[in-house]
């Protein structure tokens, strides 16, 4: 087999698998006469290993999706790939834009690591391709985007939480019992966590506030650019694929990835609210925004530790001060 792994550091947070573990996975796949010819790992991931795999006889590669192994798995993490998996049904809204499953497995019995095969999409990241298009022409891209958050965002869901589990009955014990979890991860690896305790007892003081909200919708959870194919050849950008489900939730719409990205600049990404629709601006919608920023900051300072990037993680305190201040 024709393999090509990502070179990482011992001590790096991806491993990549060995050749013959790709070889067992596409046997418990697809049978004992499987035999991939080439495999090659893409690095555009920061948590999931990723692979193109050519079978022997197949034109089109699939791609093969490896879970870190348990251990390595923080609490707020915890089987990503497994609620990506329960959110498909719930994600028919958007089924003709996503890759499909076509092995999945969660006993370890082949290499001790949650792992999943999809079809390969057709496309090219958007990162990638957006930038070879005039300016101009970026609207039509997040117009586009809106179109797909609000569709998902449309449907709803019997609880609050992530779409695997656990349930909660309210959308404030979410959001709390996810800030104790994210800084309960941060004691795990040693950095402060007590900014995001004050957070969580803000949150848990007004939780009258975020209980205001009580229609549970399905939220993408890491849905922006680098999670979206674009068609290689059309004049203007066209999505043809949005990939990477693995931290839907069920809760608040703005509480969602999209909608901090959406929000973050006002640029070419302004269009997006064409298609969305408006966001609400109440004084309570404002003040719950501002719990979601240091949730995901502190999602963001967990992610920075993992890939090892100390200054960033220094950085995040300073933001996450300026969101206390602003819940004081």
């Amino acid at each position: 087999m024709d393999f090509h792994p990502v070179e990482r550091a011992s001590e790096a947070f991806q491993q990549p698998l060995a050749a013959e573990e790709i070889r067992k996975v596409c046997r418990r796949a697809f049978g004992g006469e499987a035999r991939p010819v080439s495999a090659v790992e893409l690095g555009t991931g920061m948590y999931n290993n990723v692979y193109r795999v050519t079978l022997a006889g197949q034109v089109r590669p699939v791609i093969l999706r490896v879970a870190p192994p348990e251990a390595r798995q923080f609490r707020s993490e915890r089987h990503l790939m497994r609620n990506e998996f329960a959110s498909l049904p719930w994600l028919a809204v958007i089924a003709p834009l996503m890759p499909q499953v076509l092995a999945a497995d969660w006993s370890h019995g082949v290499i001790g690591r949650d792992w999943m095969i999809q079809t390969h999409l057709e496309g090219v990241p958007a990162p990638e391709h957006l930038g070879t298009y005039p300016r101009t022409a970026w609207p039509v891209f997040f117009r586009q985007m809106g179109a797909v958050t609000r569709s998902v965002h449309d449907v709803r869901g019997p609880h609050f939480g992530p779409v695997s589990g656990p349930g909660y009955a309210t959308w404030g014990e979410a959001v709390i019992a996810s800030l104790e979890e994210i800084a309960s991860d941060l004691d795990g690896v040693g950095l402060d966590a007590a900014d995001v305790r004050k957070v969580a007892a803000v949150a848990a003081h007004e939780r009258a506030v975020l209980d205001e909200v009580t229609e549970a919708r399905l939220l993408t959870g890491d849905l922006w650019t680098v999670n979206v194919l674009l068609d290689l050849g059309a004049p203007e950008p066209v999505i043809t694929g949005v990939v990477d489900f693995d931290r839907t939730w069920f809760g608040d719409p703005a509480a969602d990835w999209t909608i901090r990205m959406a929000t973050a600049k006002a640029d070419e990404r302004e269009a997006f609210w064409e298609s969305y629709g408006a966001l609400d601006r109440s004084p309570a919608a404002l003040w719950r925004a501002r719990v979601y920023e240091a949730r995901h900051l502190g999602a963001i300072r967990l992610e920075r530790h993992r890939l090892a990037r100390a200054d960033a993680v220094r950085e995040s305190y300073g933001a996450m001060a300026e969101v206390l201040a602003g819940l004081a």
